[in-house]
């Protein structure tokens, strides 16, 4: 496995994470349509007797995912307003993850570009709710409770916020691309057994990370859209 990249023979190196991230979009899509095909059946109601893609995507959505949104957000119907966003970083980041598993494949989470991508959309889009949901009383959110010490809150908030999107992307970057450079270096060293001890810790890994990501903009969005600030 290493770093080795089916991208390299055709000499597209330079885009592999452009090309992998279009391979899970792709992958998501053909799965979105598997599922909307299956619900389309008269007894879609029932579960599937074999376990196929959309179980999968039923335990991962609905028995873990919107139950997990509907706590952090504080009721099913913030969590549908918002389940769309979260629910698609959170797919599209671990698939992308897990892409670094199969050889032949970098994950295009391993490239500081996707992270980066990933981050600024939900920088953009939970200032835009935090804005949609208060008007211009989202920016009391930057001024804290003490109306004296509003400058200094403000400048601090502000520096806070623009923080969030580094601080997403360095944690998702840092995490895959060193996961994927453990288990490289192992499946070098002995190609028998060991590494499949680090393609489970990376599946972990993989998991993990697109879960992290995925609270933390929950969190981020509930922050925003909250109405009890108020200056004194």
């Amino acid at each position: 496995m290493g770093h080795f990249s089916w991208f390299n023979l055709l000499g597209l190196e330079k885009y592999d994470y452009i090309l992998g991230s279009i391979i899970v979009i792709i992958l998501l899509a053909l799965a979105g349509l598997n599922i909307k095909s299956a619900l389309s059946k008269d007894d879609s109601v029932l579960p599937d007797e074999k376990f196929s893609i959309k179980t999968i995507f039923e335990i991962l959505t609905l028995d873990f995912l919107f139950d997990l949104l509907t706590n952090v957000l504080g009721s099913r119907e913030n969590a549908k307003r918002y389940f769309p966003l979260l629910a698609g970083s959170f797919f599209f980041i671990m698939f992308a993850n897990l892409l670094g598993i199969v050889p032949g494949f970098l994950p295009p989470t391993g490239n500081f570009n996707t992270p980066v991508a990933c981050a600024i959309v939900i920088f953009v889009m939970y200032n835009y709710y935090g804005f949609k949901e208060n008007g211009l009383n989202y920016l009391k959110h930057f001024a804290g409770p003490v109306l004296f010490l509003a400058p200094l809150m403000f400048l601090i908030e502000l520096v806070s916020h623009f923080v969030r999107p580094v601080s997403l992307s360095l944690r998702l970057f840092m995490n895959i691309s060193g996961d994927h450079l453990v288990l490289g270096v192992f499946t070098n060293l002995v190609h028998y057994v060991v590494p499949a001890i680090f393609v489970g810790l990376g599946i972990f890994v993989s998991l993990l990370q697109a879960f992290i990501f995925t609270i933390l903009s929950t969190i981020y969005i509930t922050l925003a859209t909250a109405h009890d600030t108020e200056i004194e």
